[in-house]
């Protein structure tokens, strides 16, 4: 095929014709929105780092689950954090603790209407703020092991649909799917962070989810960025141990790894749009420096046409919105 026979451009001529040629979508069917709840008197408290993004009361967040659902989007990941923190995290498995309170307030006010994913994990619950255990400054790996499965096991009993161990821990799949048939909860779904960097993204979340390490960094159990190859290693275990769907995290900077994902591995695929993703274009857009529906859009589009059947971004609502006005 050559010019002028062939012209590329006769297909891109107007919105019909480029709509017909799209190859890659985005609907609200494939968003979940992060949701961050807190024991607090505050109802709504803004996060600085994020704008537009906030951290919720138990109460309060039943009014944000109702602007998801009002941007035709069904699905959250959920995550919490307590009033009090300890060296074992215990809020995080406390079947009164935040997350615990909020699926049970969620489910009872909108039952299968929503779609309450679950994030499985300590830092938030630790006054180390590390994801597990820590003995003699290292995070025991199978100590920790025992409390993620007991977070999950309260996260279901509570009502959760869906739990996702971002932990990083080896063997953390096994001893949630373990601990989930031996209660007898065969299909409650993992979505396991398998995939999951040591990025210098999370700084926003880190200060949303109050989860900072107040120690060293989290090397030791997060994967290193120039890894790519190791990444494939980290799903196939995963899989082998039970995940139903596996994850990549951050997206835009892994899209690389996302697509080699999704070349290996046939099982649904999720990547994490995260915090700094999320700052970065939303305080360019503030800045009038980039147009940010254009810039929303066309990068969650590469983050679908890298291969991701499911795309987690706290930009969901304004996604779902602008996919009721037309096909994006």
């Amino acid at each position: 095929m050559r010019y002028p026979t062939y012209r590329p451009r006769r297909l891109r001529q107007n919105e019909k014709l480029r709509g017909m040629m799209r190859e890659t979508s985005i609907s609200a069917d494939c968003l979940i929105y992060p949701v961050f709840v807190k024991e607090m008197s505050e109802r709504e408290v803004p996060i600085d780092a994020m704008p537009g993004i906030s951290q919720f009361s138990v109460d309060g967040v039943l009014g944000e689950i109702d602007d998801v659902l009002g941007a035709g989007v069904s699905a959250i990941l959920l995550f919490g954090i307590p009033e009090k923190k300890d060296a074992t995290g215990s809020g995080a498995y406390d079947r009164n603790g935040v997350v615990q309170q909020a699926v049970r307030a969620i489910k009872g006010r909108f039952g299968d209407d929503i779609l309450v994913v679950t994030d499985v994990c300590m830092c938030e619950y630790t006054d180390h703020g590390h994801c597990g255990i820590v003995r003699d400054g290292y995070v025991d790996n199978d100590e920790t092991l025992k409390l993620l499965a007991k977070s999950a096991l309260s996260h279901v009993m509570a009502g959760a649909d869906m739990v996702a161990p971002s932990d990083m821990m080896d063997g953390r799949v096994r001893a949630i799917r373990e601990i989930l048939d031996l209660h007898g909860d065969y299909n409650i779904p993992v979505m396991a962070y398998a995939a999951k960097y040591a990025s210098s993204l999370y700084g926003p979340f880190r200060e949303a989810a109050e989860s900072a390490p107040q120690f060293g960094d989290r090397r030791s159990y997060q994967m290193d960025p120039p890894n790519g190859r190791e990444a494939m290693r980290e799903i196939a275990l995963d899989i082998e141990e039970g995940a139903d769907i596996i994850m990549v995290k951050p997206a835009l900077f892994y899209l690389d790894v996302l697509k080699q994902a999704r070349t290996e591995f046939n099982m649904p695929l999720a990547a994490y749009s995260v915090s700094g993703e999320y700052a970065m274009i939303k305080l360019a857009a503030e800045k009038g420096w980039l147009d940010l529906k254009r810039a929303v859009i066309e990068s969650t589009t590469s983050i679908r046409r890298a291969g991701a059947d499911i795309v987690i971004t706290y930009f969901a609502k304004e996604i779902g919105t602008w996919a009721k006005e037309h096909t994006l």
